[in-house]
């Protein structure tokens, strides 16, 4: 249990202070760590980086570094989009979602670590490429049981123009609402395949969790954006080829 609440505190930590990551580690915390089966995993992580989420985007929301305008037009396509991800989860293998998931994390990160990551106001595209980018990370965090700030944040800063520390904030409002909504699809999946979730471990993960994200809010106020940015995208990296490496091998089975 020690390592599942020291996960936790890692998932805290990412959240509060890149915006991201949490559902990326949250997975693997239930799985490996806690010894729940996938779906559960994937079901408690969308739970579990909910609430961090929530309850982290206060801290932003009180400094006014949170774009509300940017989480509805990115987030409620998101919500439409994650619950149409989720059901479609039910036909999509394993190995294909997680080999999809990688690809997506290691463009993000291109995007984000080369020069001129940030979009000038005369290079905006259109509203709806913000829309369509809210709802096909919606479709994405759904399909794959994570809340999807690991986009959200790239997306926010490159289609919508919100600097670094407001996207932080934006990003765990817009996972908030993805990772709810996934949950509650995920819930008659769970019922369906008579599964049952281990509620003291989640509310233990999530309380831990938030303390974590507490944590990384004030470590980002100390922190230039050109540094969290960069830090975000070689995090983007690492994780993208260790689930590549990870999930790629399972395709060939």
């Amino acid at each position: 249990m020690l390592l599942t609440l020291l996960g936790a505190l890692a998932i805290g930590l990412s959240l509060g202070l890149l915006g991201s990551g949490g559902s990326i580690l949250t997975v693997p915390v239930l799985h490996y760590l806690a010894g729940q089966p996938e779906k559960l995993a994937i079901g408690g992580s969308l739970l579990v980086v909910g609430l961090i989420a929530a309850l982290a985007a206060i801290p932003y929301a009180r400094q006014r570094q949170v774009d509300w305008h940017n989480v509805a037009w990115f987030g409620l396509p998101g919500m439409v989009g994650a619950w149409l991800g989720a059901t479609l989860a039910h036909w999509v293998p394993g190995p294909v979602q997680l080999v999809a998931f990688a690809a997506v994390m290691l463009v993000a990160a291109w995007r984000m670590l080369r020069d001129g990551a940030a979009v000038r106001p005369d290079d905006r595209p259109h509203r709806a490429a913000v829309v369509g980018g809210g709802f096909g990370v919606g479709v994405l965090s759904g399909l794959v049981g994570v809340g999807g700030g690991f986009l959200i944040v790239p997306a926010l800063v490159l289609l919508a123009g919100v600097p670094m520390a407001s996207a932080v904030g934006t990003s765990l409002a817009v996972i908030a609402l993805n990772a709810f909504t996934g949950f509650a699809r995920y819930l008659g999946v769970l019922e369906h395949q008579s599964l049952e979730l281990d509620w003291p471990v989640l509310l233990a993960v999530a309380g831990v969790g938030v303390i974590g994200s507490f944590a990384g809010h004030r470590l980002g106020r100390h922190l230039p954006q050109a540094t969290l940015r960069r830090g975000f995208g070689v995090f983007l990296v690492l994780m993208g080829l260790f689930i590549a490496a990870d999930a790629g091998p399972r395709l060939l089975d």
